[in-house]
């Protein structure tokens, strides 16, 4: 059975140091809760309730689970490795002792660090990658953290490509599923990051449905995309323009990726995604036009 959620970042709770004032988790849970969805995403650790009693029963109250939580880690620098597992395996600690053991550890890369990438993101060029060596390095790491949070909580790991990080492209998003272990690291499948990145999700869907764990719906405006190559603007200012737009006003093909789901007999999370900044827009209205844009495709 798919069921729906949303996350934090709709409502401007984002992993990045920006300017802006977001929401609190009371009001992210509330609003989530009454615009008809039935889980969360953690956030970033201290967003919400760092004791799993505490966490537990924020929850509770608003009839919702805990569907994972967004870790990033610089995995290109396997110096970084161990600290990053022990932030994945605490946050995953977290949930699983909430009693939410079916809840994802969302891996991604410390997107948003590297100034190159930051600033081409949804236009990066093959120069602008990762070297074999530091292909290996990469890929070592997200199995690294993937395997100590198995072995010390239990929940499983999925990794999330991101503009403006090291893993955005379709190429890139192969490379990874290519060199980590298909028993430790799934996919999430972002269906907006992947389209901003280049790539059709509908294909992505069918190619790599062996990996996919979790899904996020995310949708991408064609022509504020196609402004953003153009004018030359970074992550940031791609997000504050809007790229990532309200679902079915976009370019995303979802009546199509929900065809192909139900044909592959998907069953778990879908997580909505309307990244904004903090204090942008009224994302309590654009979460329910996007629950009920979902629904009107029978989910």
């Amino acid at each position: 059975m798919i069921k729906i959620a949303n996350a934090p970042c709709s409502w401007g709770v984002l992993e990045f140091d920006l300017d802006g004032k977001a929401a609190g988790f009371e009001q992210v849970l509330d609003e989530i809760s009454e615009t008809g969805y039935e889980g969360s995403e953690l956030g970033d650790w201290g967003f919400m309730p760092s004791v799993p009693a505490g966490l537990k029963a924020e929850l509770d109250q608003r009839s919702l689970s805990m569907v994972g939580a967004f870790v990033p880690v610089f995995l290109k620098d396997r110096s970084k490795h161990a600290a990053g597992a022990e932030v994945a395996v605490k946050t995953a600690k977290l949930m699983a002792d909430a009693g939410f053991t079916n809840a994802f550890i969302v891996l991604a890369d410390d997107n948003g660090s590297v100034p190159e990438r930051t600033l081409n993101a949804g236009r990066v060029t093959a120069d602008m990658g990762l070297t074999p060596l530091e292909w290996e390095i990469f890929a070592e790491g997200a199995n690294f953290v993937a395997a100590e949070v198995k072995a010390r909580t239990g929940l499983r790991t999925v990794f999330h490509h991101h503009c403006a990080g090291y893993v955005e492209t379709p190429a890139e998003v192969d490379q990874l599923m290519g060199l980590t272990d298909p028993s430790l690291v799934g996919l999430v499948l972002d269906m907006g990051h992947y389209q901003f990145g280049g790539g059709d999700p509908l294909t992505a869907l069918s190619k790599h449905q062996a990996r996919i764990w979790h899904i996020h719906f995310k949708d991408c405006h064609p022509e504020i995309a196609a402004t953003s190559r153009a004018e030359g603007w970074d992550y940031f200012k791609s997000v504050g323009n809007g790229v990532f737009c309200e679902l079915g006003k976009g370019g995303v093909n979802f009546p199509g990726i929900v065809s192909e789901m139900h044909k592959q007999h998907y069953e778990g999370w879908i997580t909505v995604e309307q990244d904004v900044l903090p204090g942008m827009g009224n994302p309590k209205v654009c979460a329910k036009r996007n629950r009920e844009y979902i629904r009107s495709l029978g989910l």
